[in-house]
């Protein structure tokens, strides 16, 4: 099968978020959420960054570009979730 073709014939990402949340929800019994903005991008944050630089072959200057990042945001960012990038070759 394609690349393409898989692509199309799976969710977008949004909706498998969408339901996440949904059950996040009613998994709360009616109490509030703390921090939920911060609890979804420290669960959604890390997956990006390791799948961007596997794809980049470690290389943090491509990965960057490719998330629209300046370089020194993404170097932050692999720090902050305790991401250890192998140097390119």
């Amino acid at each position: 099968m394609s690349a393409q073709r898989a692509a199309s014939d799976s969710k977008p990402l949004s909706h498998s978020v969408s339901e996440c949340l949904d059950d996040y929800f009613r998994s709360l019994n009616g109490h509030s959420p703390a921090e939920l903005y911060d609890m979804i991008l420290d669960q959604v944050e890390p997956p990006l960054l390791r799948a961007t630089l596997r794809y980049c072959d470690n290389n943090q200057s491509r990965a960057a570009e490719m998330l629209g990042l300046n370089r020194a945001t993404l170097r932050k960012k692999l720090r902050h979730h305790r991401i250890t990038a192998k140097p390119a070759r």
